[in-house]
């Protein structure tokens, strides 16, 4: 889900002198002080520092559930989790062969129509992305995207407003990204889809075209529903499987973010963003969020 904002950060790291020098200390688990000063970072949207490169994804997915748990007290439970780097392009970028994982938490998801500050975070942008919602855990043996769909509740229109959080030119690739939560921050989510159980709809997810525009007209990107790893439901697969492989099982109503469908946009205030699904039903769908 992260494209070309995300290779501008990776340019403007791998620039700097300091990305040729690997830290031994940081090329663990970062420890629970240096995660705390970035959760201070996070909680008052000021830019944080990177923990530096030499971090794997299992080590920034040691750091993001230290994160994640000292964001709770004040986000809420976790609702869900997110699929990031859905484009092979951007994975090569940040050296990782697959997507990384993130963990959605309550108050982080907001209502049609919701309008929240410019600077909503450190480093905030926007993007159109896909939620799909779990119907029972049963979906963890399911193969196939017609067995998949039968797990499902709902497909949901989304706008991810996620937060890169570093420091401009920090080091970014596929382990800090995880350790910041993939970005996770906030996102806006339109009204549900009822799930079909059939070829046919899972066809029209992959065929299905999601345009984001703002609100004097223009389009700001087009992408088909092939976007993210070829089809949506295969993003579904992939974070199903890495959620298995790290012992949490899915409930009724997790959400599932699937990736991004457009290039990251940084927020302007006055202007409103609506992301708008054609082809998925015979009316498109779209969900808008306002920025002051």
């Amino acid at each position: 889900m992260l494209r070309r904002r995300l290779a501008v950060v990776v340019s403007l790291a791998l620039a700097s002198p300091l990305a040729a020098v690997i830290s031994p200390a940081l090329a663990a688990c970062p420890s629970d002080a240096a995660v705390a000063t970035l959760a201070a970072k996070v909680a008052v949207r000021e830019p944080a520092e990177s923990y530096g490169p030499g971090l794997s994804v299992a080590d920034g997915l040691c750091a993001q559930e230290k994160l994640v748990a000292k964001l709770k007290p004040a986000l809420g439970d976790v609702v869900g989790y997110k699929a990031g780097l859905t484009n092979e392009a951007v994975q090569k970028r940040f050296g990782v062969p697959h997507p990384v994982r993130g963990t959605l938490l309550a108050k982080m998801i907001l209502k049609d129509g919701a309008s929240v500050p410019a600077a909503f975070g450190a480093a905030p942008l926007f993007e159109s992305d896909l939620i799909m919602t779990v119907k029972d855990p049963g979906i963890h043996g399911a193969k196939g995207h017609v067995e998949i769909l039968k797990h499902l509740d709902a497909v949901v229109p989304f706008l991810e407003l996620p937060d890169l959080v570093l420091q401009k030119g920090a080091h970014m690739d596929g382990g800090v990204l995880t350790a910041i939560n993939v970005g996770a921050r906030l996102g806006v989510v339109g009204t549900p889809v009822p799930v079909q159980a059939t070829q046919d709809f899972a066809d029209r997810l992959a065929k299905m075209t999601v345009v984001l525009t703002d609100d004097t007209g223009r389009e700001i990107a087009k992408s088909p529903g092939t976007a993210i790893l070829g089809h949506p439901l295969d993003a579904v697969a992939w974070l199903v499987e890495d959620l298995g492989r790290a012992g949490i099982t899915l409930k009724a109503g997790d959400m599932l973010s699937l990736g991004s469908f457009s290039p990251l946009s940084p927020p302007a205030a006055g202007r409103t963003v609506t992301a708008r699904y054609e082809g998925l039903t015979d009316k498109p769908v779209e969900v808008k969020a306002t920025f002051q």
